[in-house]
């Protein structure tokens, strides 16, 4: 349990300095709207860039670990947008920004650090090959299905041009693209490029988390209890339940079973809300089910890891 304290808990102090300055007034809403442009537009792509260029591709890529994860991602998906279309009554394009919070886990910033301190750093070889794909399948997704839901009325002929343009103007995709250039052709940048690009990334989780939490702030969680508590329970617990009883039936390796079920069991990532924000749509149900999931995590992550073999 102090492991996952002092993991979990410094994010969640980040984003309460976010939301305790923008309600005192020490920081105003545009600034943080500038801050959010900044990170989601600049640092978080040089920060997936500067991750798939440098991950081995080749390793450990194990098929039954990535479709029993993955599987209660796109699960999660499907329940998250059916439920918030059909039982909340939200329109289509909330519905899609809700349904990716439920699919967008949060792999990097709580999965990876959680799983090397739980089992050491020789066990995330699984990790690795969940987070290389995470962002291109889940930002896949959330784009199309959000271009189906807009393109309403309009020709289908047309939907594969407007999700690919809409893939391509997304900076966090053209990130992960150039990193995979940049990987599959041994491409080198010159040392003060790495050294600026590191730069860049040392801003990039502290900023949106703090800027995240000036955005609470503003998206206050009355009238959205009831499906913030659906968000959170499929990420919480379905998705984990779902990648646990196919781990079990592909019968996966101790250390990959754990580290799939673990990087399930992980709140809803900042991307979530900066899926939502990017598009205008759900933003408060958005924020607060990140904030919200990533407290209950402390709990519910810990009674995952004692059920771990």
């Amino acid at each position: 349990m102090q492991a996952l304290l002092e993991v979990v808990l410094p994010v969640f102090l980040v984003i309460g300095f976010g939301y305790l300055a923008v309600w005192r007034g020490w920081f105003s809403d545009s600034a943080v709207d500038g801050l959010m442009t900044f990170a989601q537009q600049f640092a978080v792509p040089c920060l997936l860039f500067r991750a798939i260029w440098k991950l081995d591709l080749g390793q450990n890529f194990d098929l039954p670990v990535l479709i029993s994860f993955y599987t209660g991602s796109v699960t999660g998906f499907t329940v998250g947008l059916l439920g918030a279309r059909f039982l909340f009554k939200r329109d289509w394009e909330d519905a899609v920004a809700i349904g990716f919070v439920a699919l967008f886990a949060n792999s990097l910033l709580l999965g990876l650090a959680i799983t090397e301190r739980a089992y050491g750093p020789d066990a995330l070889s699984a990790n690795y090959a969940i987070i290389a794909l995470h962002s291109p399948i889940c930002y896949a997704i959330g784009i199309t299905a959000m271009e189906i839901a807009r393109a309403r009325g309009t020709s289908l002929r047309q939907l594969p041009l407007k999700v690919a343009s809409a893939m391509f103007r997304n900076t966090l995709i053209i990130g992960i693209a150039l990193g995979v250039v940049f990987n599959v052709l041994h491409i080198g940048l010159p040392g003060p490029m790495v050294d600026a690009l590191d730069m860049m990334i040392r801003t990039a989780l502290p900023a949106a988390l703090f800027g995240m939490g000036g955005v609470l702030c503003r998206y206050k969680p009355a009238g959205d209890g009831r499906i913030i508590a659906f968000v959170c329970a499929i990420s919480l617990v379905l998705h984990p339940t779902i990648t646990w009883t196919l781990g079990k039936a592909f019968d996966l390796p101790v250390s990959a079973f754990r580290s799939a079920v673990v990087t399930a069991a992980m709140a809803p990532g900042i991307n979530a809300y900066v899926f939502a924000n990017m598009y205008g749509r759900a933003r408060r149900v958005a924020a607060s089910s990140v904030l919200i999931a990533t407290a209950l995590s402390i709990g519910t992550v810990w009674l995952w890891l004692s059920a771990l073999p």
